[in-house]
């Protein structure tokens, strides 16, 4: 038995593809919403049919614009559990302001914690998202939190285009820091093959900078395939790529779940010695940032599937099983 009276799928801005894919994937087409701006910026949404008694699943990534979707998602879920939505669920693809988790210095915020109540007291009964910068971040709702991973996604690839240094045992999973090691096991678990990991030294005084200080594993000869969740201005994973290449190693290859890609993210990813970066499409790219390196796989099947299974209150684990 399913929950409420039927499942509405709903768009927002910030991905609409994305919502398109688990639309076709589930045979269900996306409800009709209209959303504007009045003349000072603020942002209107009309639906254009009913709600009452639906399991309502908003689709909107908080990626960037991060402000403007993160409010575009509120002002949705408020207005679906106004017209008597039954069950309000936030599907966040890229959960934006994921990274900051923690206090890393006196007299700063820990703004995952607060879009999590954001969410909670705006409305949403539960959120369903991918790869989480910390697993932790789950605790910081106070609602249910389905977590999906990519990492099954970029396994298959790789066995398929890597088969023969698989075969071979030439490949090596690698972290580009000591944070992602737990991921970079998990994944090197999937394919049955050893990890390694970069050591960094981050700058405290300028954001997304760091150089890499020496590489613990065994990587020479070897195709190194480098596993994170983000890539902002892909300056970690390009010197970590890098650094393999100066102390050995073959080839390297590259995956993350989320392409935020800002700044100077393409130029870096372009001269770096990265042959393949593989992102899932949590976030859309725009054509301006595509290039021959980089390339997406969508997740949104996985996601449309962890939909179903709410949604006719069935277990998601067993997508991972």
């Amino acid at each position: 038995m399913s929950r409420g009276n039927g499942l509405k799928i709903i768009s927002g801005n910030a991905h609409p593809e994305f919502a398109r894919i688990i639309s076709r994937e589930l045979n269900i087409p996306l409800a009709d919403v209209k959303s504007f701006k009045f003349s000072d910026g603020e942002t209107g949404i009309r639906f254009g049919e009913s709600v009452r008694g639906s399991d309502v699943f908003i689709i909107q990534p908080t990626c960037s614009p991060t402000n403007d979707n993160i409010m575009d998602l509120l002002i949705m879920a408020d207005a679906v559990k106004r017209a008597s939505a039954h069950y309000v669920n936030a599907v966040i693809p890229y959960f934006g302001y994921c990274r900051q988790d923690r206090k890393a210095k006196p007299r700063e915020p820990i703004t995952a914690k607060l879009v999590a109540n954001l969410l909670a007291h705006g409305g949403v009964d539960r959120v369903i998202t991918a790869d989480l910068h910390a697993g932790q971040i789950q605790g910081f709702f106070d609602i249910p939190v389905d977590h999906l991973t990519a990492m099954n996604l970029f396994a298959s690839y790789f066995k398929d285009f890597l088969a023969d240094d698989l075969k071979a045992g030439k490949v090596v999973v690698v972290s580009p820091d000591t944070g992602g090691v737990a991921r970079a096991r998990k994944f090197a678990m999937k394919l049955n093959v050893d990890i390694a990991i970069v050591d960094k030294r981050r700058s405290h005084d300028v954001a997304n900078q760091s150089e890499v200080m020496d590489i613990v594993g065994n990587i020479k000869g070897r195709t190194a395939i480098l596993v994170d969740d983000i890539i902002d201005t892909a300056g970690t994973i390009c010197h970590a790529a890098d650094g393999l290449i100066e102390r050995g190693c073959a080839r390297v290859f590259a995956c993350a779940t989320h392409a935020v890609l800002s700044g100077s993210a393409m130029d870096n990813i372009k001269k770096s010695a990265i042959e393949r970066l593989v992102f899932s499409d949590t976030i859309p790219i725009p054509e301006e940032k595509r290039s021959d390196k980089v390339m997406q796989l969508s997740i949104a099947p996985e996601f449309a599937e962890a939909i179903k299974r709410v949604h006719c209150e069935e277990p998601i684990s067993a997508m991972f099983e």
